[in-house]
């Protein structure tokens, strides 16, 4: 899919449906109400967008009710935006919001949270309900969303489809001489005129030595001829992220990068023929180190080699669940979508991370961009 084809959306009937099984997942666990934040988790379940302030807005889920709560002098605001529909109560400012969050939930039943709600609100929470009638919703909420619809899977390859050629744009400005902040400006501009949210949501361009930091070097670098050039870059579409990295050098005949970067194929691809159905993601991460300890890399997290996880989940977070990490058993299963960036670094000399996303199928694994062909060819077909 690419940026000529219509945008996909995420309907208010799958909300609805996202919805309903929360309250089913509440239901069973005995828990009387979920409290959402200004948190990915809100725009997830209600489609409301609103940014984290000291002043709480969010919703509160019941069996029978979709509660907004919100600071009574943003309500028109509020009533402008989409959202699915529900009651809306006000907070004026001198009054206590967790106090409309008690006043809504009773003096009974436990209450369980949004995991990305502050530190502060929860407190807030504690001196209103008592900390007994307050229980973790993270574990429901990330066990929902790590399962992605057919929806959101098609939103994901769209952004994938705009990063992925506005990459090979910025390949086509690669040259001696041209400077890390003017190729960052590039693809910030691309994302933006193609129409991702708000232009790219991260851009590391590297050269050098500089690509062996898998999060990039401060400050400005120029490209020098001869150089490794890594460029990462992301976008979101409605919510939803793309994340790729390319690694690669604009001419031939560095032996021991060609070497390396043939590994780090290597290893990207273990990583795909692991990702079977029920297989635990740790499975996929302990494939790539396979292959780095049969050339001598690592082993573990030690350099020269592999120093971070394998890859991480992602959709309305550019990090999350299910991560591709040694250790986690958290079996594949069909609507998981995931990175697959196992990076080599060679510290003081370069790094190569090949980065693409694989989102599991009944029938298996499936790519959304095609992984790099070569060295000096960063893109299939």
């Amino acid at each position: 899919m690419s940026w000529s084809h219509p945008v996909p959306r995420i309907s208010d009937d799958e909300r609805r449906a996202r919805l309903a099984e929360l309250r089913r997942s509440l239901a069973a666990g005995g828990v009387a109400g979920m409290l959402l934040g200004s948190t990915d988790s809100l725009r997830y379940y209600t489609g409301l967008v609103w940014h984290q302030s000291e002043r709480f807005l969010g919703a509160l889920v019941t069996a029978d009710g979709l509660h907004y709560i919100v600071p009574g002098f943003e309500r028109s605001r509020v009533e402008t935006l989409p959202r699915l529909a529900g009651d809306i109560h006000i907070w004026e400012e001198e009054e206590n919001s967790a106090a409309l969050v008690l006043r809504l939930m009773g003096e009974k039943g436990t209450l369980a949270l949004d995991d990305d709600l502050p530190l502060f609100f929860y407190h807030a929470l504690v001196a209103k309900l008592g900390a007994a009638r307050l229980t973790d919703g993270g574990p429901l909420i990330r066990r929902q969303r790590r399962i992605k619809s057919a929806a959101e899977i098609a939103l994901i390859h769209y952004a994938m489809g705009l990063t992925l050629d506005i990459h090979k744009q910025a390949h086509a400005l690669m040259k001696p001489g041209i400077n890390a902040s003017e190729v960052i400006d590039f693809i910030e501009h691309r994302h933006r005129a193609v129409g991702a949210d708000g232009g790219s949501t991260f851009c590391i361009v590297s050269f050098g030595a500089a690509t062996s930091l898998p999060h990039g070097a401060d400050g400005d670098q120029t490209l020098e001829a001869g150089e490794v050039i890594l460029v990462d870059t992301g976008c979101q579409i409605d919510g939803y992220h793309s994340d790729l990295t390319r690694t690669y050098m604009l001419d031939g005949g560095n032996a021991e990068f060609e070497r390396v970067w043939r590994i780090e194929r290597e290893a990207q691809q273990a990583v795909f023929d692991a990702a079977r159905l029920g297989a635990p993601c740790s499975d996929l991460d302990d494939a790539a180190r396979a292959v780095l300890a049969g050339h001598r890399l690592g082993p573990d997290y030690r350099l020269p080699g592999l120093p971070h996880r394998a890859g991480h989940g992602l959709g309305l977070q550019i990090h999350e669940e299910p991560y591709i990490v040694r250790g986690n058993a958290t079996p594949l299963s069909a609507g998981m979508c995931f990175s697959n960036e196992p990076m080599i670094v060679i510290p003081g000399k370069f790094g190569i991370r090949l980065e693409d996303h694989i989102y599991m199928t009944e029938s298996g694994p499936q790519w959304f961009t095609k992984p790099a062909a070569g060295p000096t060819e960063p893109f299939s077909g």
